[in-house]
């Protein structure tokens, strides 16, 4: 959950008069989702935000399904997605229902457009590469690691260092915020929990474009993406305060909580929306009991499917995972670790993975840009040989 933040020049009083130093008045924005009732910021722009000079033909982006109600353990090859030079042609969806899509980028080049999600929260988690967030509300950099999250209606554009960029993307229905259990009335983290404000990185360097011309907006609404030219530069904005921008949480600042016997998944939790929860596996040492057994126990899927991405290190509980590898572990089937992997983990002291995984609350259906990677026989991995 973002807390209060300001860049810029903000009035010292809400709907008011005020005006820039050649006398024209600031136009107020207010941006938010949820209604009046949800989180929202005050946007002080130089010109009007509704000039629009031309639209194209929309198109649509719509993923294609290729198994709609499947109950198969299945597991995708990440890095075999192919790089693309365009942002936008480079995310691939992979696995997609009512509430959320989930898929993986690989662009080579930085976006000359701009962008806006009309649909959905977005959560980028960058895996390979950095560069910088830019957006009306300031400038955010990442880097590997990083999770970036983008509330929905948000003008950006992404600068990448360099051509060698590999992304975890999720379009969420419902906005992201972080735990509520870990938050308390007034929305403060608390001491409990395994991050705090002080790792949440929000918007910096406000730069103010006094430009007018044509602009490239591309904005995604309702599986379909609609080219739009405005008359000004989308972040013509002197000033802003409220609880709505994005903002950065590096998985490295997430604190592991630990036990003397094996912890359930929920305390990695790190995001949750009304459909799903994300979680973060971080290294960490073991559960510390003379007799535990640090890799976890088999589990029923029944309430939600299971989706984790491999970023780095050694995860304990699954053979011959290759980092980007991206595995489904669908409800209504238990699953559980891989065949000697109880036995390894029994006196050992410490792991080094670091992994993202999501639980949504609703079946996901595999794309056929998904079958394209697919580790052919996964559900078979569990055999004894």
């Amino acid at each position: 959950m973002p807390f209060y933040h300001s860049l810029g020049l903000v009035p010292d009083k809400r709907h008011t008069v005020s005006r820039q130093l050649n006398g024209k008045l600031f136009q107020e924005e207010l941006v938010g989702t949820q209604g009046f009732g949800g989180l929202s910021s005050l946007v002080y722009h130089l010109h009007p935000p509704t000039r629009v000079k031309q639209k194209g033909d929309p198109y649509s982006v719509k993923p294609a399904i290729a198994i709609d109600n499947g109950l198969n353990a299945m597991s995708f090859m990440g890095l075999n997605v192919k790089p693309e030079h365009d942002y936008l042609r480079s995310r691939k969806v992979l696995l997609v229902n009512a509430a959320m899509q989930i898929g993986l980028a690989a662009p080579m080049n930085s976006t000359e457009y701009f962008y806006k999600n009309a649909d959905a929260d977005e959560m980028l988690f960058i895996h390979k590469g950095s560069g910088t967030l830019r957006t009306m509300y300031g400038s955010l950099k990442f880097a590997y690691g990083d999770y970036l999250i983008i509330p929905r209606g948000t003008v950006y554009k992404i600068e990448f260092d360099g051509k060698d960029n590999r992304i975890l993307f999720v379009e969420s229905a419902d906005p992201i915020f972080t735990p509520r259990r870990y938050r308390n009335d007034f929305g403060q983290l608390l001491e409990h929990s395994p991050f705090c404000e002080r790792d949440i990185k929000r918007p910096e360097n406000l730069e103010i474009f006094d430009e007018q011309g044509e602009f490239d907006i591309f904005i995604k609404k309702k599986g379909m993406m609609f080219p739009y030219v405005y008359a000004n530069h989308p972040f013509d904005v002197a000033g802003w305060d409220g609880y709505h921008y994005p903002y950065k949480f590096s998985i490295f600042n997430f604190e592991p909580i630990t036990g003397r016997i094996h912890m359930p998944p929920p305390v990695h939790q790190t995001f949750e929306s009304k459909n799903f929860v994300v979680c973060s596996f971080v290294p960490r040492l073991y559960d510390y009991h003379p007799n535990a057994i640090p890799a976890p126990y088999h589990h029923s899927n029944i309430d939600s499917d299971e989706i984790l991405y491999y970023v780095d290190g050694d995860f304990m509980s699954r053979n011959d995972i290759k980092a980007g590898q991206l595995t489904l572990h669908p409800g209504g089937i238990p699953h559980g670790p891989h065949p000697g992997a109880i036995e390894r983990s029994i006196g050992k002291t410490a792991t080094n993975e670091l992994a993202v995984m999501i639980d949504p609350f609703q079946p996901m259906m595999v794309t056929e840009e998904a079958m394209k990677i697919d580790v052919p026989d996964y559900y078979k991995s569990w055999l004894t040989e």
